[in-house]
């Protein structure tokens, strides 16, 4: 039976493979159309080489960074792959083209400076590329170990290699050293402490409230409900052996008081002093004691406040991080009243649907609250990465589009990245997710610690809380090296988070730059031989 399902699949899976390389291959076609028309025609080879090396890092952007985005949500069981790549279609592209049309100075000048050298457009289109295809190398490597890494820390330690390369290349010393803020590399190498250590302490915390308060409540009154059910099945079967035994007249007049209090038992609004057998006063016993149990305390009191919490936290990450590149002129004050008010909805219809599943399974019922409020969590974190990730991660390649249409090499920080740039390597992005995202999905979701609905919420919450928090207090974090300390924070709370598995990880961000580095170098000095 198992190998049938898998012949069936197997055909659909191709088609759908099919179906996403045709996608990708006709939006790059039609890109290059429009970009050789908006760059004027200007060396259409570097545009084409470029067009080509930054749809490769999209794509390797979503098999690695967008695959540790959603692989809580569907390692939890709450999204499948196909529905978290139509979130992520949605939301990431979205993002990018409403929110994250600036480049952002760190890629332009904030890590190297190649303002302060005098060179070609050629030179800097050099290192541009470079720095674009050795980190997308590098996140394709990663990818297909399944390691979670930083994009940001792989494409500027591809700027890194390439620019130091050319500075020597032009200089001739060692002065190239120079050109490197030093202080930014500081604090990225703070960042792969911060980052997992915040991220896991706050899930930790949040994720042991809500297995106190809600998940272990409820343990307790499904054991209890179910000790009560066992305890009237029990009451039933040792009167039935007790009936058994009595005389026919016995049999006849409990019978009847039986008979009196079973329609009396069916009124909603009996007594327990009109009852005459001793049968339905125990019945009644075993009753009263079940409807004194509040089964639903916590999916009514505690679930509600929560969501509105995680609502609230991320309509503050969208303000005061996702969209702050649209630059809305809103207030402080109305930033909170927004927060707020956004909160108090979500409150009262979650509050207001928890009412409607009085009489459904409590268990079930509870991870499907948890499951709506993982996948709003999941789009806001989604809409938040398009709008500031990938923009970051385009950014050499808007310099390089910039520099052959216009031959200057001067960078202003304020340029705008063209809508078809982004919805093209938002394209890329998707597909990428499709066809290599499953091993990092596989490592978050699952491998580094088992995840339910409740578990992959608090993560992307934690995750969602810090970066927020970050952005406002100027702290350098990682939003790939938070998540994976917000799993592992889980883990620590349910004690079956996978150490072992962290210790490649950790290696793997340790060596993402160098590792980007030495491979821009490599491919700076090939293309410094041929443009």
């Amino acid at each position: 039976m198992a190998s049938e399902t898998s012949s069936v699949r197997s055909p659909l899976i191709m088609r759908v493979n099919y179906t996403f390389a045709a996608l990708l291959i006709g939006t790059i076609a039609y890109f290059i159309y429009w970009g050789l028309g908006y760059t004027n025609h200007h060396s259409p080879l570097l545009f084409i080489i470029a067009t080509l090396f930054g749809a490769f890092m999209a794509f390797n952007i979503g098999g690695n960074d967008v695959a540790n985005s959603f692989g809580t949500s569907v390692g939890a069981g709450t999204l499948t792959i196909p529905q978290a790549l139509g979130i992520a279609a949605v939301f990431e592209v979205s993002g990018a083209v409403i929110a994250g049309g600036e480049v952002t100075k760190t890629i332009r000048h904030g890590i190297i400076d190649l303002g302060a050298m005098h060179l070609t457009p050629s030179q800097c289109i050099n290192v541009m590329l470079a720095a674009l295809l050795a980190a997308a190398i590098w996140l394709l490597i990663a990818s297909k170990k399944g390691l979670p890494v930083s994009t940001t820390h792989s494409l500027i330690g591809g700027l890194i290699g390439g620019g130091l390369c050319l500075g020597y290349l032009v200089t001739g010393n060692s002065n190239a050293f120079d050109l490197i803020q030093w202080n930014k590399m500081g604090e990225i190498g703070l960042s792969w402490v911060i980052s997992p250590v915040l991220g896991g302490a706050l899930s930790f915390i949040l994720f042991s409230l809500i297995k106190r308060h809600v998940l272990d409540y409820n343990d307790r009154m499904n054991t209890a409900l179910k000790e009560i059910k066992q305890e009237k099945k029990a009451y039933k079967e040792k009167h039935k052996v007790w009936f058994e035994q009595l005389s026919e007249t016995e049999k006849i007049t409990i019978s009847s008081a039986i008979a009196r209090d079973a329609e009396n038992y069916s009124d909603p609004d009996y007594s327990v002093d009109e009852l005459e057998s001793d049968y339905y006063k125990g019945l009644a016993d075993i009753e009263s004691r079940k409807n004194s149990i509040d089964a639903f305390k916590a999916l009514h009191n505690w679930v509600p406040l929560i969501s509105a919490s995680g609502g609230m936290m991320i309509t503050a990450m969208l303000l005061f991080k996702g969209l702050t590149n649209l630059h809305l002129g809103l207030s402080v004050v109305t930033n909170f009243l927004l927060i707020i008010m956004i909160g108090a909805l979500i409150w009262m219809a979650t509050f207001i649907y928890a009412k409607t599943l009085k009489r459904k399974d409590l268990s079930k019922s509870t991870f499907l609250m948890f499951s709506w409020m993982q996948v709003f969590t999941a789009a806001g974190f989604a809409f938040s990465h398009g709008a500031n990730d990938i923009s970051n991660a385009v950014g050499p390649f808007a310099a390089i589009m910039d520099i052959i249409r216009t031959g200057n090499t001067g960078m202003d920080t304020t340029a705008l990245i063209p809508a078809p740039v982004m919805i093209t390597f938002g394209v890329a992005l998707i597909v990428g997710l499709w066809f290599i995202g499953k091993e990092v999905i596989q490592t978050v979701g699952t491998n580094l610690a088992k995840m339910h609905p409740a578990s992959g919420f608090t993560a992307e919450l934690s995750s969602a809380t810090i970066v927020m928090l970050a952005t406002l207090m100027g702290l350098p974090v990682s939003s790939t090296h938070i998540l994976v300390g917000a799993v592992l924070g889980i883990g620590l709370v349910n004690h079956n988070a996978n150490w072992k598995l962290m210790k490649p990880i950790a290696l793997a961000w340790i060596i993402t730059l160098p590792s980007a580095a030495l491979l821009s170098v490599l491919i700076f000095l090939g293309l410094n031989s041929f443009f």
